[in-house]
């Protein structure tokens, strides 16, 4: 075989392997920092999600959740994304108002969440309720804000700018006390010991003794109890409630590939999506029966009563309640 002919054929055969590789479409999905770790429930959804799709799923981690908006909002049109997952219902709305936001195709019916769930724009694909994590050997604690307000508890919270537990927060402490929501943040501002922008950050901070509790979930003591086999840590049952949050992947409106952006949203609903979330995101799966739960999750608290604001609402409020939190934090 002659160079020439041999350059030829080499050559041929890059572009032809360069074509195909061209072709295999790419779908990214913006999310949070947590999705997306080694021990997050990314790298188990983008292996089996590839499996089905003959595409390459890149997730890209933006902060917390609500980082994730203030990105989308920042890139517009410029934006990679095709999904966002990661959002909840205190921040729906206002992608949408943003016009980021395409509509789904996806049937909800199998959902298993603990309120009813029709938005034309976004999917669930897990749920959990806010609490204050301590660990067991914890005396008097708190089952209410007021008494929070009134213990010498140290806790770390998140920024409800960044953060969607945070955010949570706000909203939780508002439908609870409504007007009073003001004296109640002014109680626990010095109960606060730091605020930090994401979940990840205080989580750490309270597992170093840097508080006595940290805004969580209910369900974060399971990984406590199954994946590190300590039983040392509970969620505080406050008796007015506990905010629900419904976690959320939508398409964009802008989504390079919306036809693949469609199967994501149809696959997370699915058996192999649902069944990981449990023991990787450590929250409640939106479509999975209670019955397929691992053994250790009978053993978390249940909240007397699921708050919620309807996204609309969560919108209206949002502003003021953060206004409140910013100004008694101030003092």
């Amino acid at each position: 075989m002659t160079f020439a002919r041999h350059t030829i054929m080499t050559l041929g055969l890059t572009l032809i392997t360069g074509g195909a590789m061209a072709q295999t479409p790419v779908l990214t999905v913006y999310t949070y920092d947590s999705f997306n770790t080694e021990w997050g429930p990314g790298p188990a959804v983008e292996a089996a999600f590839e499996e089905t799709c003959a595409c390459d799923l890149q997730f890209v981690a933006t902060g917390d959740g609500a980082a994730i908006l203030s990105r989308l909002r920042l890139e517009g049109a410029r934006s990679e994304a095709d999904v966002v997952l990661g959002l909840d219902t205190n921040l729906t709305a206002a992608a949408v108002a943003a016009g980021l936001m395409a509509e789904h195709a996806t049937e909800t019916g199998a959902l298993t969440l603990p309120v009813a769930w029709d938005d034309p724009h976004f999917v669930p694909f897990d749920w959990g309720y806010f609490a204050f994590v301590h660990r067991t050997d914890m005396e008097n604690v708190p089952d209410s804000f007021e008494a929070l307000a009134a213990s010498d508890a140290r806790i770390v919270i998140q920024d409800p700018r960044s953060s969607t537990p945070g955010l949570g927060l706000l909203m939780w402490v508002q439908n609870v006390h409504g007007v009073a929501a003001p004296a109640i943040w002014e109680g626990l501002a010095d109960n606060i010991v730091t605020v930090t922008p994401g979940w990840s950050e205080a989580y750490g901070l309270f597992l170093e003794g840097e508080a006595d509790m940290v805004l969580s979930y209910t369900t974060s003591p399971a990984y406590h109890l199954i994946a590190e086999e300590d039983a040392g840590f509970a969620a505080a049952a406050f008796t007015d409630g506990h905010y629900l949050q419904i976690e959320v992947a939508g398409i964009l409106a802008t989504a390079d590939n919306p036809d693949l952006a469609q199967s994501f949203l149809d696959f997370m609903l699915s058996p192999a999506f649902q069944e990981v979330i449990p023991t990787t995101n450590w929250m409640y799966p939106a479509a999975l029966a209670t019955e397929r739960l691992p053994g250790g999750f009978e053993t978390l608290i249940e909240p007397e009563r699921a708050l919620i604001y309807p996204s609309d609402e969560a919108e209206a409020i949002r502003d003021a309640a953060l206004a409140t939190w910013q100004a008694a934090l101030s003092r």
